[in-house]
């Protein structure tokens, strides 16, 4: 494999690569640092056929279009390989490298459409994010968030058939605890600390995308399931986009269910137990 990523670097890059370095974040792709030998630095990651790292090439071409998010340059993307330009990073998310965060998040919000969804299909870890717009966001994450990813876990063999029941009668039930928001803000999609890369107390870049128009709220949600981000973060954020009342207390649960639910089609295993946590939060 490693052979074969050097020749298509060299082909892509017109230089040989000299070194080919195992970079961590790979429990979905292979990552690599790529020396080349003018000493160049680059990042390639390697998949299989309809691994969806073209459409991840696409989704960081995408942010940097229309945003101002920090992420890697896409030199090229196709199914089997993604080469872009390696960040520097290393640091810890100490409070400054969090309050960057937010500024930078804050403006990423600030992208806004008029519908929910996005131009095409998107991908979070590798899997099928369908993104069907319209302005509807309650019915949008309902069906196309936690109904399509829980029937995902399900087909998997990951999700038991009760936990699928209750998952579609709580997307049902979703009006009673969301409000309808507009407009739609561009997000990241897949905001935990893996994807933020830091140095030295700023956010050097955003890496593995999982974009849409979407309530922002679906993004900060997911930056407190894995502790990504805490107090000088949302400090920040709300100094300059409020947060609506009850998201600490309810809403960000609720949210957070998608991206477990994507774990558990992932993984299973203990995810599971946290899918039933959050249903049972709320009486499913």
């Amino acid at each position: 494999m490693t052979g074969a990523i050097k020749e298509q670097v060299a082909h892509l890059t017109g230089q040989q690569v000299s070194r080919l370095s195992p970079l961590s974040g790979g429990c979905i792709y292979e990552v690599y640092r790529v020396d080349l030998s003018d000493g160049e630095r680059l990042v390639a990651k390697a998949g299989l056929e309809n691994s969806g790292l073209e459409r991840e090439g696409r989704m960081l071409s995408y942010l940097r279009e229309h945003s101002n998010l920090p992420v890697p340059t896409v030199i090229s993307a196709t199914d089997d390989l993604l080469l872009m330009t390696y960040i520097e990073a290393g640091s810890s998310l100490d409070d400054q490298a969090q309050i960057h965060a937010a500024d930078l998040l804050a403006d990423l919000h600030s992208v806004t459409s008029d519908r929910f969804g996005f131009d095409w299909d998107t991908v979070i870890g590798g899997l099928h994010q369908p993104n069907p717009q319209g302005e509807d966001w309650i019915g949008f994450f309902a069906k196309h968030r936690l109904v399509h990813m829980a029937r995902q876990g399900l087909d998997a063999g990951r999700l038991p058939k009760s936990l699928m029941e209750r998952t579609e009668k709580f997307a049902d039930g979703l009006s009673s605890w969301i409000t309808p928001s507009n407009p739609a803000s561009l997000i990241h999609g897949d905001m935990w600390d893996g994807n933020v890369l830091c140095q030295n107390g700023r956010i050097g870049g955003f890496v593995d995308p999982a974009i849409y128009y979407a309530d922002p709220e679906i993004e900060l949600a997911f930056a407190t399931l894995f502790n990504t981000f805490d107090r000088p973060f949302f400090d920040r954020y709300t100094e300059i986009r409020p947060i609506s009342p009850g998201f600490f207390e309810e809403r960000r649960h609720i949210y957070n269910l998608y991206p477990l639910l994507v774990h558990v089609r992932l993984f299973g295993g203990s995810y599971v137990n946290s899918v039933d946590g959050v249903l049972q939060r709320f009486g499913y």
